[in-house]
C-alpha cells in the first residue's frame, strides 16, 4: 500500500518523466558557468542543481491541481494521480508545501537578492497554471517561469545580476516559447474541446513559422550570450549543434501529428546539453 502511495507521488511530481527538470536544468548551469567564468562555486552549484529538481517537481504537483478537473478530457493526462484519485488534493497541496519550504530552506544558504528573487519565481510557478485560462499566450509566461533560475544562478554567483545575464534570460525565454508550443501541438485538439488556451491554437496554421521565429531569436540570443562572455570556436559549435537540432524539430512538427510532435519536444533536450557542454568545454580548451 505504501510503495503504491510513493509511486502516485512520484508520478504526481513527474520523477518518471525527467524531461523537464533537464530542459529547466541545461540553461541555469549555463548561467552558473557563465557568471563563474568557468568552474561555479560548488556550494552553489549543488544548491541549484537540487532546487532545480525541487521546483520542476513542485511545477507539476500545482499544475496538476489546477487542471485536475480538466485532466480527465485530455487523451495524454487522464490516467494521472489527482484525476484517477491516488492522490487527493489535500495531499499534493502537503506536498507542494514540504517541497516548496525544502526548496526555501536551500535558498536561505545563499545572499539576500537570491532569497528576494525566489520569493518572486515561488509566486510565478504558482500563477503559471491558471494562465491557460485567460491568455493565448501560457507558453510565453512559462517561458519566464522558465528562465528565472537564470538571474538567481547570476545573482548567487556574483552577488548582482549583469547585463549579459538578460541575453542568456532572452535566449531562454524564446527557446521555452518554441519546444512547449510544440508539446501543445501534441494536445491542441483536446484542448480546444475543453477550452484550455496554448500558442498552438493561437498560431494556428502558422504554429511552424512562429516556432521557426522564436528558434531563430533564441539562436540570435545565445549568440550575444556568448559573445557578451568572449566565449570561443567550441561555443560555437554549440550553437551550431542546437541549428542543427532545430531543424530537425521542424522536419518533425511538419505534419502536425502528435507522436512527431511530441518527439520533437523531447528532443530540446538533447539541444540544450549539446549546447551546455559546448560551453563547458570552450572554458576548458
Amino acid at each position: 500500500m505504501l510503495n503504491k502511495k510513493l509511486n502516485a507521488y512520484a508520478r504526481l511530481m513527474r520523477v518518471d518523466r525527467p524531461i523537464g527538470t533537464l530542459l529547466l536544468m541545461w540553461p541555469c548551469l549555463m548561467a552558473l558557468v557563465l557568471a563563474a567564468g568557468g568552474m561555479p562555486d560548488t556550494k552553489v552549484l549543488l544548491i541549484f542543481i537540487v532546487g532545480v529538481v525541487l521546483m520542476r517537481a513542485n511545477g507539476c504537483i500545482i499544475n496538476d491541481y489546477a487542471d485536475r478537473n480538466l485532466d480527465a478530457h485530455v487523451e495524454r493526462t487522464q490516467n494521472r494521480p489527482l484525476v484517477s484519485g491516488e492522490v487527493s488534493t489535500k495531499e499534493a497541496l502537503l506536498l507542494f508545501v514540504v517541497l516548496g519550504l525544502s526548496a526555501f530552506g536551500l535558498v536561505l544558504m545563499l545572499n539576500s537578492l537570491v532569497v528576494k528573487m525566489s520569493v518572486v519565481g515561488i509566486i510565478l510557478t504558482v500563477m503559471y497554471p491558471y494562465m491557460k485560462r485567460v491568455t493565448n499566450m501560457p507558453q510565453m509566461f512559462l517561458g519566464i517561469v522558465w528562465s528565472w533560475s537564470i538571474p538567481m544562478a547570476y545573482a548567487a554567483q556574483l552577488g548582482y545580476v549583469p547585463a549579459e545575464a538578460w541575453w542568456l534570460f532572452a535566449a531562454n525565454w524564446c527557446w521555452t516559447v518554441a519546444y512547449d508550443t510544440m508539446y501543445a501541438m501534441v494536445d491542441r485538439d483536446d484542448d480546444l474541446k475543453v477550452g484550455i488556451k496554448s500558442t498552438a491554437i493561437l498560431f494556428g496554421q502558422y504554429d511552424r513559422q512562429w516556432i521557426g521565429f522564436f528558434q531563430l531569436a533564441a539562436l540570435g540570443c545565445f549568440i550575444m550570450a556568448g559573445l557578451s562572455a568572449e566565449r570561443g570556436l567550441m561555443y560555437g559549435v554549440g550553437i551550431l549543434t542546437f541549428v542543427a537540432f532545430s531543424g530537425y524539430q521542424q522536419y518533425l512538427i511538419h505534419g502536425r501529428e502528435r507522436a512527431p510532435c511530441f518527439k520533437a519536444f523531447l528532443n530540446n533536450n538533447w539541444a540544450g546539453f549539446a549546447l551546455f557542454v559546448a560551453l563547458g568545454v570552450d572554458y576548458l580548451v
